[in-house]
């Protein structure tokens, strides 16, 4: 490990940088970036498939009985939460249903007037009082779990009757241990970017048994098959 931080960052003990040493440190360095990936996805799907499954039939449900999907996130757990909506209103599978999913964060302008004139923990907030109904979900997602603006957004959502699903990372934080997710699914590492590629699968999958479950009242969930 010396040899190879002392390969890509040389003037830290006083030498020239070596190419050829520099490539190869190079090289390693994605190996165990990849490696280290590869490892997290499997530790989390080994101890959360059946909670995935779990999770992907309550979405079924309120699907099923026309519920819609509403995301949040903060900086790049917002792109997962717009990503998430994305996968759910275009799907990419042919036959597949478009099914109502609204992000949270693309409303730019109420973003920053809600952040402006009351603050930032009630972007979410606002826009569920004005939108969500009783049997509608909820996805949050949060690398640390401790985001406030998600919390709020959460605890309003179980006042509402929402569904309220989870993506954090490290231990759950707050997202986990305030009782107010009914599924939260955490990727147990402190490496934001590897929070991040594992959520990424997750909500993937999600998205795929969604679908697989409301396969026999497909055209009665919300939306016409493309």
């Amino acid at each position: 490990m010396n040899d190879t931080l002392d390969a890509l960052y040389p003037f830290l003990a006083g030498g020239a940088k070596d190419p050829q040493a520099e490539q190869e440190a190079l090289c390693e360095s994605v190996r165990r970036k990849a490696t280290h990936s590869v490892e997290v996805k499997q530790e989390f799907f080994a101890h959360n498939t059946e909670a995935l499954i779990a999770c992907a039939r309550d979405l079924a449900a309120s699907y099923r009985a026309g519920g819609r999907l509403f995301t949040m996130g903060n900086g790049g757990s917002s792109c997962d939460a717009a990503h998430l909506a994305v996968e759910f209103q275009h799907p990419v599978t042919t036959g597949r249903p478009a099914l109502p999913a609204m992000n949270l964060v693309m409303d730019a302008a109420m973003c920053s007037a809600v952040a402006n004139d009351v603050g930032v923990e009630h972007v979410f907030v606002r826009q569920l009082e004005a939108h969500a109904r009783a049997g509608d979900a909820l996805a949050g997602f949060s690398t640390s779990g401790n985001s406030a603006n998600l919390m709020r957004a959460f605890a309003r959502a179980r006042e509402l009757g929402l569904l309220t699903i989870g993506f954090a990372g490290g231990d759950g934080g707050e997202m986990h241990a305030s009782g107010l997710l009914d599924h939260c699914l955490v990727v147990e590492t402190d490496s934001i970017h590897r929070v991040q590629e594992v959520h990424v699968a997750c909500y993937h999958i999600l998205w795929d048994l969604t679908h697989t479950l409301l396969a026999d009242s497909r055209g009665h969930a919300g939306g016409k098959t493309s």
